[in-house]
């Protein structure tokens, strides 16, 4: 299963294919329990659970199913700027934590940083729990 900064492509379905977004790429976003969000997931969500997208080259954000996905990549490289700490992408999935050149740490990027990291474990759990 897809997670957090992973690089997918959208299955080709009757649902994507009605919305028009079969064969889009993107990157993962981010999750949610569509009964206690409510949003709108193409695909339905028969386990309470969605991925959200940014399509290429639209920009828009959208629930996804995650049989509907395709994972891609890990998106090797990418970094998140949390406060003090940047966080790079490496090619099996796992994020690097490694400092930003010139910064001081703070209270806040503190807790950013341990909010990051407590959703990435929120991600791997799922995965785990799904596999």
């Amino acid at each position: 299963m897809s997670s957090f900064g992973d690089r997918v492509r959208i299955r080709e379905s009757p649902e994507t294919l009605a919305v028009g977004v079969a064969g889009l790429e993107g990157e993962v976003y981010g999750f949610t329990t569509p009964s206690t969000t409510g949003v709108q997931v193409i695909g339905g969500a028969p386990d309470d659970y969605a991925l959200n997208v940014s399509l290429t080259p639209t920009d828009a954000t959208l629930w996804f199913h995650p049989d509907l996905l395709e994972f891609l990549h890990h998106n090797a490289g990418a970094e998140v700027v949390v406060g003090n700490k940047r966080l790079v992408r490496q090619t099996d999935g796992n994020w690097i934590e490694q400092p930003v050149l010139g910064s001081m740490p703070t209270i806040e990027s503190e807790t950013q940083l341990s909010l990051f990291k407590k959703l990435m474990h929120a991600f791997k759990s799922r995965r785990k729990r799904d596999a």
